[in-house]
């Protein structure tokens, strides 16, 4: 399976309220139509905030990420290509300023609770510069996914690893054109657990291993969307 998640800029003049909505009520419409499309998910951004960590934090800032899922990389592509493809550019150019495109591998450690029943929070991962992408991914999918399973009142746990990048959408581009390793998916009852976690010795020892291989993680908590 692959997951395909766009990242999100609002135009600067629009509230963030009238692009939750137009991004919920109108555009929705179109990227459900996809041919193939398994699963379409929305989240959109209400917090930046570093919360239960204390981590350099990267320079995305972004207002939205959506998640695409579809059987494989084929049939992803034969979706974007139809004629649909360009009914979705026209609208996003309606009301977004910026959009960035990666695919992803998804690995589901733990299954999430349904939408909107726990707090989420998203974040972005960018390997340290003397770790490789081999490496990278085997201490995030094999130890650090283990010491996640240990942390206190973890609800949910998926890991998207990043295999193609485009960087403005359509424009296909190498590791230092949209350096993001991994986007992680984490879900808690709320903020209070999410911060006992981490401060826990589990949480600490989670983090200790972290430093190791991650350079950056940028933490954003979203509202989720189910569309379809």
């Amino acid at each position: 399976m692959q997951v395909r998640m766009g990242l999100l800029n609002k135009r600067t003049d629009w509230s963030a309220e009238k692009f939750r909505a137009y991004w919920r009520e109108e555009h929705s419409k179109l990227a459900s139509q996809l041919p193939g499309l398994l699963a379409y998910q929305q989240n959109h951004v209400t917090d930046t905030a570093q919360r239960g960590i204390s981590y350099k934090r990267g320079p995305e800032s972004v207002d939205g990420i959506s998640q695409l899922w579809f059987d494989d990389s084929r049939r992803m592509d034969d979706a974007f290509s139809a004629a649909l493809g360009a009914k979705l550019i026209a609208d996003e150019n309606h009301f977004m300023a910026h959009l960035r495109i990666v695919t992803a591998e998804p690995l589901e450690v733990i299954k999430p609770p349904a939408p909107g029943a726990a707090l989420k929070r998203m974040s972005f991962l960018r390997r340290r510069a003397d770790v490789t992408p081999e490496v990278f991914a085997h201490e995030w999918r094999v130890v650090h996914s283990a010491l996640v399973k240990t942390l206190p009142g973890v609800l949910g746990y998926r890991q998207n690893l990043i295999t193609h990048r485009e960087s403005p959408k359509g424009h296909v581009v190498g590791y230092e054109g949209l350096p993001i390793d991994g986007i992680v998916e984490l879900w808690f009852e709320n903020t209070e657990t999410l911060n006992s976690a981490f401060a826990s010795p589990q949480g600490v020892k989670t983090m200790q291993h972290a430093t190791t291989f991650i350079d950056e993680i940028t933490t954003f908590l979203v509202d989720p969307f189910v569309v379809a």
